[in-house]
């Protein structure tokens, strides 16, 4: 039985976060402390526990979060007064908005008015087109931290063919564009698949590199892997389990037992990708904090 790589998230997170002490010392010198502004809307007990973690996070780093909770029923207008104020506060260098949010809420109009230059979640339109462009900008959150899992464990893309599940505007869009550009951890050959693909598991068996981002518990079994792949499972899935503490266990999109032992390397769920999340959340508001820095700079010239 073959025993694949545990690419193992929280440890890469934590040799990456102690990468961060020199350039946040830096900045602490010149008075400035790296701060992230969340908006969480409603009471959805999952965004409750991401919020939790991320400002556990900030607190660990020494670096200064406030999370700014909005009732369910807020209005679109409330919401962007909000959002306005946080844009000018010096305080708070990234802003974030904790997503999913509720139905009635007008989602890219409220990204949309955060300042590019806040974006902490690197989704804002300006810097998503400057991603594209291969242009200096705060990238999104979940596949920056994959192409350090794959960085740090020693993974190369180059030349290989990736092959993505799921086209979302803030995972299977970006990690396909990055994959693609003539940069480190990219020149891959990427194919990107969704509900409307013909012939899925004939793709997917081709995959040197397969990144699950579905959102459907367990749904990748065996029968999509090839021999030797390396699989990231960027799913975190809740089911059911009355034989779990909480009534309930954490599953990806791959049914890691099952396709495991075909892997060169594979992410659990939890400890995978979940913890890069964060980690990236955290280099994104240290750059835009270093950003303003150097805006000033420019200023006093």
């Amino acid at each position: 039985m073959n025993q694949p790589h545990i690419i193992d998230g929280k440890t890469i997170s934590a040799t990456i976060r102690t990468g961060f002490g020199p350039r946040i010392a830096r900045l602490w010198q010149t008075g400035i402390n790296p701060g992230l502004a969340v908006i969480l809307i409603g009471d959805d007990p999952a965004s409750q526990v991401y919020v939790g973690m991320k400002a556990k996070a900030f607190a660990e780093m020494g670096l200064v979060s406030n999370t700014f909770r909005l009732s369910a029923e807020v209005t679109v207008t409330e919401v962007l007064d909000l959002v306005t104020e946080l844009n000018v506060d010096p305080r708070w260098h990234g802003i974030l908005i904790q997503l999913p949010l509720p139905s009635h809420l007008d989602t890219y109009r409220i990204i949309e008015a955060i300042d590019p230059a806040k974006d902490a979640d690197g989704i804002h339109p300006c810097n998503i087109g400057r991603m594209v462009l291969g242009i200096e900008a705060p990238l999104p959150c979940t596949p920056h931290g994959i192409l350090m899992l794959l960085q740090y464990s020693g993974i190369t893309t180059e030349g290989r063919h990736v092959v993505i599940l799921g086209r979302s505007n803030i995972v299977g869009k970006p990690i396909a564009n990055l994959m693609l550009q003539k940069r480190p951890n990219g020149n891959a050959t990427v194919t990107l698949c969704h509900t409307r693909t013909r012939d899925l598991k004939a793709i997917t068996q081709t995959a040197d590199i397969l990144i699950a981002a579905l959102g459907q518990p367990e749904f990748i079994d065996r029968s999509f892997i090839r021999q030797g792949a390396v699989v990231i499972d960027v799913g975190v899935n809740r089911i059911d389990d009355p034989n779990a503490a909480k009534g309930y266990r954490l599953a990806g999109d791959v049914n890691f037992a099952d396709v495991a032992p075909l892997c060169a390397a594979i992410t659990p769920v939890p400890g995978g990708v979940g913890p890069m999340t964060i980690t990236m959340l955290i280099a994104n508001t240290i750059y835009l904090a270093e950003q303003t820095l150097i805006d000033q700079k420019e200023h006093l010239r």
